[in-house]
């Protein structure tokens, strides 16, 4: 697949899953962003610290930068106290991350399994999508899913199945979101899995600081680089950028229940 990147600086996106820090640093890939034509940030907690900084860098940047509420399968073990009372603040338009990773197991298996069935629950509750992290369980979070009855937006973030595990996370209502792993030299399942999805079943991501796409592998990323991801998909897609950016914009403000308006300017 090519990697050759199409022109993007006239066009809008939304880094749909990002880690950026409530510091001066986070502060200057916020800036970068914009400049990038990254308007919107979803801006992703995994713990009830980083969910509180989240939150706080969302309101710094109203409009522009969301947050997310939730505890990642690594962290299962703090439990899920204080989760609740951030949802109920409309800045916070997510639960999650959450889910299973099988591959560390820094958390006991039974207590991700736990946590991520009470994520789901909180998500019904509140009427909020639900962002997974997938990794190496794909057939016991396919099974809690269906036991609890998947929230109406739910999303597999950082996608890295194949095709087998994209049409079930499809046929579950779900949609998926790549990452700059998409763009790596020997990812062709992602690939594969990337091309069979409808466009309007997709988001993209840069899970940043981690994950840079080609040609920035091994170096740390940030929002600012999710045009080429986006170039990228639109190359090996076949279709032109600026209907790709169009739809993405679209999805995930939808998804999301963000509202459709320019980034405004912090003073």
């Amino acid at each position: 697949m090519t990697t050759e990147p199409q022109q993007t600086t006239s066009l809008q996106w939304v880094d749909n899953h990002c880690h950026v820090e409530n510091n001066d640093k986070g502060r200057e890939a916020i800036s970068n962003a914009k400049e990038a034509g990254v308007n919107k940030l979803v801006n992703v907690g995994t713990d009830l610290t980083t969910s509180h900084e989240a939150l706080s860098l969302s309101q710094e940047f109203p409009n522009s930068v969301f947050s997310t509420a939730g505890v990642h399968p690594h962290e299962a073990t703090k439990g899920l106290t204080g989760i609740r009372d951030l949802l109920q603040n409309s800045n916070v338009v997510a639960v999650g991350e959450c889910g299973l990773d099988y591959h560390y197991n820094y958390s006991p298996p039974p207590i991700q399994r736990a946590i991520f069935a009470e994520h789901i629950d909180l998500a019904h509750e509140f009427d909020l999508p639900l962002i997974i992290h997938a990794r190496d369980a794909w057939e016991e979070i396919f099974s809690i899913l269906e036991d609890k009855e998947p929230p109406a937006r739910t999303v597999f973030h950082c996608f890295t199945g194949g095709p087998q595990e994209a049409e079930k996370a499809l046929d579950l209502g779900a949609l998926l979101s790549f990452s700059g792993i998409v763009t790596f030299k020997n990812a062709h399942e992602i690939q594969e899995a990337m091309l069979l999805t409808p466009i309007d079943r997709f988001m993209i991501e840069t899970d940043s600081p981690y994950l840079a796409p080609v040609p920035l592998r091994g170096q740390q990323n940030s929002p600012c680089n999710l045009p080429i991801i986006g170039s990228y998909i639109a190359e090996n897609r076949a279709m032109d950028l600026k209907v790709l950016s169009e739809q993405l914009w679209e999805t995930t403000h939808s998804f999301y229940r963000i509202p459709i308006i320019d980034l405004i300017e912090n003073p």
